[in-house]
């Protein structure tokens, strides 16, 4: 959904992270979502280009991070739209799903007729099954691995833009504590693990589909050397107690006497 700067304290950091992000990129300002359901501290962007591109964040992004890390996470989204990188995912997506169905037509040709008997056609559905399998193989190792790249360089772009490695890199460490405390993170299919900030995809074979490099491989290049886990708490909450109070009255101004008996 659409964040709601007006009535939540933490989608209005958001949003303003986001016009602050726009103004120090040189970019058009993109639509900021989340994703309220998802506990997970994670995010996305996407649109073929800056006139409909999307930066969204989860609802646990919001909840865990400060506003330093809020604004690394966004600049590393950031960073995906400026390369052109949410153009190229959408495009490798596109093609995935094409070997993907051409692999199900051939599937549909090989399956015998209402009358369990196979079809000359089967033998023409098992050698489209073939190569839409292999196609579909390669496709998505090429998507991952093209993936990855990209990865490393949205990372480098929101310290650069930033001017802080904490940022992000206090992102990736509170992830690993989500991983540590087994938080469970939203599933989401293949065909679209590269476009989160942290792939949610498990049981790949050696790795080669991965579509992100490990969290303590982009924490090392961030900071030079091997990070641990950070806790998940904020130095930045508000104070649901204070923030619901009538904030004092300026200096020089006191304020009624008034009391109720």
């Amino acid at each position: 959904r659409l964040a709601q700067p007006g009535s939540h304290f933490d989608e209005q950091r958001f949003a303003n992270i986001v016009d602050e992000m726009a103004i120090s990129s040189g970019m058009k300002r993109p639509q900021a979502m989340v994703l309220a359901r998802d506990q997970g501290i994670n995010a996305f962007a996407t649109g073929w280009d800056e006139d409909d591109a999307v930066v969204a964040v989860t609802a646990g992004a919001l909840e865990h991070l400060n506003r330093e890390e809020l604004q690394g996470l966004v600049a590393h989204e950031f960073s995906h739209i400026r390369e052109g990188d949410t153009r190229l995912n959408m495009r490798l997506m596109g093609m995935v799903f094409g070997l993907e169905m051409l692999f199900r037509m051939g599937q549909h040709l090989a399956e015998p007729d209402v009358r369990e008997r196979r079809m000359a056609a089967s033998l023409l559905g098992v050698a489209i099954m073939a190569a839409g399998w292999l196609g579909w193989v390669a496709g998505h190792a090429l998507q991952a691995a093209v993936s990855r790249q990209r990865e490393y360089l949205a990372d480098a772009r929101a310290v650069q833009w930033t001017r802080s490695r904490d940022g992000l890199g206090g992102v990736l460490r509170k992830i690993m504590s989500q991983q540590s405390e087994g938080v469970v993170f939203r599933r989401m299919g293949s065909t679209v693990q590269h476009m989160l900030l942290v792939g949610s995809e498990d049981g790949r074979v050696a790795h080669w589909f991965d579509s992100h490099p490990s969290l303590a491989q982009r924490v090392r290049r961030i900071y030079g050397r091997q990070m641990g886990p950070l806790p998940l708490e904020r130095d930045d909450a508000p104070d649901p107690v204070t923030a619901s109070t009538t904030p004092p009255p300026p200096p020089g101004i006191t304020a009624p006497g008034w009391t109720l008996s």
